[in-house]
């Protein structure tokens, strides 16, 4: 994130000062990666689980602050509204178990933050998109009391100068208005940090644009909104229009919103990134640091960037790349687009599936990208979000005419071996990679992921309740098999 925001009104002269220091940050930065040795070193894995905070009544409890103040976990944080939590798990070395590592730590998390929801008349549910919501939950009222979010909600007011608007049409469809953008506060992810060194950081990021909907097929978990059956992966939409700051005005219209998949394949490296997110965003948030980061560069140290961590920490794109001045400073892949949940065992096997995936397929993006223009990996990144293992995909083919349509599911099954490869070359245990992508074959061979067995649940339910009912009996549901930690395709469909 980088500074802290104290207020929540910014000037014009406030604008230039941060743009100013921007690219002060990234002058310092293209220096830093020229810098002998920087950014090497041992790769890691770390993740960010968001939670959401439900009652007695299954119902979101808007009571995140209470709940924190309970816990003593320095990893537990506050997310935008007040029945969202954000759990950061400890940084782990990919060689080795380190799905196995982050597992156990998420288990222990959920059962602590479990026990300080309770003393509230809580429980805590990872899940892409709480069923129950309803429209007021996501009113003004639901912004989490801090002076980073109030900014972020007064600076995207201003842009817009009208109401965000939703419109998502799946097997259902919905449609809303809403003050705030307290509406993407109704998403929680999961989302993996994967350290790499600069020199690799193109390859791997193309890698990881191509293997995301892939992964998204295989691990959607957002089936509903308002009670609404819509896309597999319904945070996809909703995120992308829940934070768009573009006016009426034409011309704003010509710019990508602040959620893109992106606009092209990397050519340079991670430099190209941040450039990008500056020339194509205007600043929301500009805060300014007091010190020079061209100054403490070339006196030897590592420069905190703070301006340019901040505008980073405002465009939210679905892989994005982020830098850490930390241990003498690395950068690395932040992936956003998985949901959490359903359990610990279900979010490391879709990360592990992702990261081997972009792995295997880095050392083959040579020959991918010219047979694969950048708008294909798009294009699948949306089919997938909305129609899960149904969807049609395009992959590249080393015979012409490339790209070629392949079911969801056929591609997964036969791209399972590039993970394996991937992981294996990252350092990854044999017994530990079995372990991970036995859980994707299972969803495979069932056809079950955490979106499709809550699409399977609520249909039974209805038969029998009404669909206000069938809803919270959904979440009872949900909740009690996550607790037995079982992988979702090994779930019952809930008598």
């Amino acid at each position: 994130m980088g500074l802290p925001i104290p207020r929540k009104d910014f000037t014009d002269e406030d604008r230039g000062r941060f743009i100013e220091r921007l690219r002060r940050d990234l002058l310092a930065l293209e220096e830093l990666l020229q810098r002998p040795g920087f950014g090497e070193g041992e790769a890691t894995l770390g993740a960010e689980m968001e939670l959401a905070l439900v009652g007695a009544d299954s119902r979101a409890l808007h009571m995140n602050r209470e709940v924190l103040g309970r816990s003593l976990d320095d990893g537990l944080q506050l997310e935008l509204n007040r029945f969202n939590l954000e759990y950061n798990l400890t940084p782990q070395p990919v060689k080795g178990k380190p799905f196995r590592r982050i597992e156990a730590e998420m288990g222990i998390a959920l059962v602590g933050v479990g026990e300080a929801a309770a003393r509230h008349g809580g429980r805590v549910v990872p899940i892409g998109i709480l069923p129950t919501l309803t429209e007021a939950d996501l009113q003004s009222s639901s912004l989490t009391d801090l002076p980073r979010y109030h900014a972020l909600s007064a600076s995207l007011r201003a842009a817009r100068q009208r109401p965000f608007e939703i419109s998502i049409k799946g097997d259902e469809e919905v449609k809303l208005t809403c003050d705030d953008c307290t509406l993407e506060g109704a998403n929680t992810s999961l989302q993996i940090h994967w350290r790499v060194p600069p020199k690799q950081f193109a390859s791997a990021f193309n890698a990881a644009q191509l293997a995301a909907g892939i992964t998204l097929a295989i691990g959607a978990n957002s089936p509903t909104f308002l009670g609404r059956r819509l896309w597999d992966e319904t945070r996809v939409a909703l995120f992308k229009q829940s934070v768009d700051d573009r006016s009426l005005n034409y011309s704003e219209w010509k710019r990508l919103a602040r959620v893109p998949f992106g606009h092209g394949w990397v050519r340079e490296g991670v430099l190209e990134l941040f450039q990008s997110a500056v020339a194509l965003f205007p600043p929301l948030m500009p805060v300014t640091g007091d010190d020079d980061p061209l100054e403490v560069l070339r006196s030897g140290g590592v420069p905190a960037l703070h301006e340019l961590r901040l505008h980073q920490s405002t465009v939210w794109q679905w892989n994005r790349a982020v830098y850490d001045p930390g241990g003498g400073g690395h950068v690395r892949i932040e992936m956003r687009a998985l949901p959490a949940g359903p359990t610990p065992r279900d979010m490391m096997a879709s990360a592990a599936f992702m990261l081997g995936l972009a792995e295997g397929l880095r050392r083959q993006m040579d020959w991918i990208i010219p047979s694969f223009p950048f708008w294909y990996a798009q294009y699948n990144f949306y089919r997938a979000a909305k129609l899960g293992l149904d969807a049609d995909l395009l992959w590249p083919s080393t015979v012409p005419p490339s790209p070629r349509e392949r079911g969801a599911r056929d591609l997964i099954h036969e791209l399972l071996p590039t993970a394996e490869r991937g992981l294996a070359s990252l350092g990854v245990e044999e017994e530990e990679i079995d372990r991970v992508l036995d859980v994707i074959r299972g969803r495979l061979e069932s056809k079950t992921t955490g979106a499709r067995w809550q699409r399977r649940v609520l249909d039974r339910f209805e038969r029998v309740s009404r669909h206000d009912k069938a809803l919270a009996r959904l979440v009872e549901a949900y909740v009690k098999e996550a607790r037995t930690g079982k992988p979702v395709h090994e779930w019952g469909d809930a008598a």
